[in-house]
């Protein structure tokens, strides 16, 4: 049976009680997330906990001890509708659900976090970003409300944040941005399940594709245009593509692009699964983790970074002082200046002209994953964080 190091720490806690009901709200994330489902509630479920997520869904089920409470889902039908009618229905199907401990993962649900506190619940906010930051880059909105946007939004999030039982953040920058103004504000890194990736099935190193790949969301500011502008830079005598897979490739994004000289080197592969991710890791030479430099990036760390350690490949990443200082010891990443398409390209011909060298470099990003960056020492903290708020002393 799998262990994950967090039923040691709860077995007393549980054993003497009812299991504390958690709820975790969310109107914008999938219920099947990867750090919402995959990660945290999974963990919490082998814990002990009585774990229920509230989302827009399809329909009630429950999953690896997780239940699924579903909201309707309103797709197409624009954000406004989901910050507000969604979020409503999130909060009311929370209030049903009458649970001890409240987890939310959106900025738009920050309304209704506060109504639970009001009603006497704990509630935890997972920031997993820096929002201010990051409505500054939002196309879709006019270039002159992003700023005011940005103030509210700021101003919104560390009002509540005093307010609120804990404050999970993702990354040391956005930590050191609440700490202040709650106390009790814990990192939880988006390190992987080490054993999702290590079961994979590999291909040996000298049979590997001459590809590199990247598996994410498809958004301008994670360096997209660059990726494919890199293509068009390599030689015309070699072989290599751009693997991408994801849910969604904006239209008028995925047109620009394809008119691009790069686009003939590109496979877009759409969504994959949790498996087929695996097996696309397990067959490139290597993966891309490219954002911009950007202020909101610049004190974020993505999952893709240790997803590609986990998998044990090199990564060509953004050159960027937090993620060079966090991988320095490691030395698994190529780091570029991700503005310069034409530096991306060297650093893809290196890896593949390098294989020996690219073998060593994921070798030494999978065994960092297996002592260090690896999601069971994360669950451990989240599992200490539910205790210490479950206590009777800090009853609210």
């Amino acid at each position: 049976m799998r262990s994950d190091g967090t039923g040691n720490l709860l077995g007393h806690y549980l054993a003497a009680m009812k299991p504390a009901k958690i709820v975790h709200l969310t109107s914008v994330h999938s219920a099947f997330d990867n750090r919402i489902f995959r990660k945290e509630c999974r963990s919490l479920a082998r814990a002990g906990f009585q774990v229920t997520i509230v989302a827009p869904h399809t329909g009630d089920e429950c999953v690896e001890g997780v239940h699924i409470k579903a909201v309707p889902i309103h797709a197409g039908r624009g954000r406004l509708r989901r910050m507000t009618y969604t979020a409503w229905n999130v909060y009311r199907e929370a209030l049903r659900q009458e649970g001890d401990l409240y987890h939310f993962h959106d900025p738009e649900l920050i309304p209704a976090g506060l109504l639970l506190r009001a009603r006497g619940k704990r509630v935890i906010y997972d920031i997993h970003e820096n929002v201010p930051k990051d409505i500054l880059l939002k196309e879709y909105l006019p270039w002159w409300s992003r700023r005011v946007l940005s103030w509210m939004i700021g101003k919104l999030e560390t009002s509540a944040g005093r307010q609120f039982s804990a404050l999970i953040t993702v990354s040391p920058p956005i930590a050191e941005r609440f700490v202040s103004y709650n106390p009790r504000t814990v990192l939880i890194h988006n390190f992987p399940d080490p054993v999702e990736l290590a079961g994979a099935e590999r291909t040996p190193w000298q049979m590997r594709e001459p590809a590199v790949a990247f598996p994410g969301g498809i958004l301008p500011e994670r360096g997209i245009r660059q990726m494919i502008h890199a293509m068009a830079h390599l030689p015309e005598s070699s072989k290599v593509t751009l693997e991408i897979a994801s849910d969604d490739f904006p239209e008028d994004l995925r047109r620009e692009l394809s008119q691009h000289p790069g686009w003939a080197r590109v496979r877009y592969r759409g969504r994959l699964n949790r498996a087929q991710i695996v097996s696309l890791l397990g067959r490139v030479s290597a993966g891309l983790v490219l954002y911009l430099p950007e202020e909101q990036n610049l004190c974020a760390m993505p999952h893709k970074l240790f997803e590609y350690m986990a998998a044990g490949i090199p990564m060509i990443a953004s050159n960027f002082p937090l993620w060079r200082e966090l991988l320095r010891d490691v030395d698994c990443a190529v780091f570029v200046d991700p503005l310069r398409p034409e530096a991306i390209a060297e650093a893809i011909q290196y890896v593949l002209a390098n294989p020996a060298e690219a073998e060593s470099m994921g070798r030494r990003g999978q065994q960092a994953v297996r002592e260090s960056y690896n999601w069971d020492s994360q669950a451990r903290e989240l599992c200490r964080l539910y205790t210490n708020l479950m206590e009777p002393a800090c009853a609210e």
